[in-house]
């Protein structure tokens, strides 16, 4: 590996390792913290505003790694009006609407840039121009997965060690792959986050905010929209789908827990997965740590997908499909009667 490589992340890690503390110094000061309530698990007010430090760790890994050399401005506006819009949040708390706001107008800079995906390619049947659905098509999907990473944001570390893994293997596919500029920015927000990882594990000494939450969502999203520029596969569109297991995962069964429940599809409720599995007996530090290897299996997963055949790609959709289900009709995760395959199983086999 190119030093340059090595020297981004490090910078990247101890910057933001250094950073986090005056950060936490900054968030009490001017009341950046998270006040706990029913819903939350944490039981004291802790300091929100995590995210900057991540981003300082980002900033100079940028320079270090000589990406001002690169055409991403773009790119850059975006994470700053993310940015922007999470400080805004952890500070007054700002309605889902003005956080859409602001997640909207990063997609834009991005998609005004070029940034899009103008191709979908069917194996076995062709090649499609989406036309002018480039445009919604890329926006949606760096809303959807910023949000994503910004829902599984419960617990001390959890979406910073989650989003960590997710970062980890698209920099090792981006390696494999020949794609220097994915491998560096992965390399920088992986060096970044783990330096804020330090502090925010079990017990956390500041929470990442949705300064970090938003911010790392966007820059994954941004990662895999590299890694799908211009022309994408149905399955290479599936890969990033895969590595972000967790966060969809969590997010899917939210939506049909709320269809399900009849309640809005924006409510807040306390029944996402790292509630399930705390709710089972498991403590803070094993719930998350069983979260992280559930990330990990996920990561596995996409990377064997990627160079599989065709038979062997099914199979591994279904088989994770079948467990995830499973899975979430055994903690509960919808509702404590929703268990419609298990059903199935046990009238096939007589169980009870």
């Amino acid at each position: 590996m190119d030093i340059k490589f090595l020297a981004a992340f490090i910078a990247a890690l101890v910057t933001s390792l250094l950073i986090t503390p005056l950060v936490i110094k900054l968030a009490m000061k001017i009341g950046a913290t998270d006040k706990p309530n029913q819903r939350k698990v944490h039981v004291k007010i802790m300091p929100r505003l995590g995210g900057l430090a991540i981003f300082a760790g980002v900033i100079i890994g940028y320079f270090v790694g000589g990406l001002y050399n690169e055409k991403i401005t773009g790119i850059s506006v975006g994470a700053i009006i993310i940015i922007i819009t999470g400080i805004l949040d952890d500070k007054y708390e700002l309605s889902a609407k003005y956080k859409l706001i602001g997640q909207l107008l990063a997609a834009a800079a991005v998609v005004g840039s070029g940034l899009t995906i103008d191709h979908l390619t069917i194996p076995f049947i062709g090649t499609f121009d989406v036309g002018l659905w480039t445009y919604p098509i890329t926006v949606f999907w760096i809303v959807a997965i910023t949000n994503a990473i910004n829902l599984i944001d419960g617990l001390d570390g959890l979406s910073a060690g989650i989003s960590a893994i997710v970062i980890a293997t698209i920099a090792i596919m981006a390696g494999v792959a020949g794609k220097p500029l994915i491998l560096m920015l992965s390399l920088i927000l992986l060096g970044s986050t783990l330096g804020f990882l330090f502090h925010n594990f079990h017990p956390a000494k500041i929470f990442m905010g949705d300064t970090g939450a938003l911010f790392l969502g966007y820059a994954i999203s941004i990662l895999s929209l590299l890694g799908l520029y211009k022309s994408v596969t149905l399955f290479s569109f599936i890969v990033p789908i895969i590595i972000l297991g967790v966060p969809v995962f969590d997010t899917t069964y939210a939506i049909i827990r709320r269809i399900v429940n009849k309640k809005p599809i924006s409510a807040p409720d306390k029944s996402h997965l790292h509630h399930r599995l705390l709710a089972l007996g498991l403590s803070h530090r094993k719930t998350v740590l069983c979260i992280y290897g559930f990330g990990i299996i996920f990561s596995i997963s996409a990377i064997l997908f990627s160079t599989a055949t065709l038979l062997v790609s099914i199979f591994i959709i279904f088989g994770l499909l079948l467990i995830l289900e499973v899975l979430a009709e055994t903690i509960g995760l919808v509702h404590e009667k929703y268990k419609p395959v298990i059903k199935i199983y046990r009238k096939v086999t007589g169980r009870q």
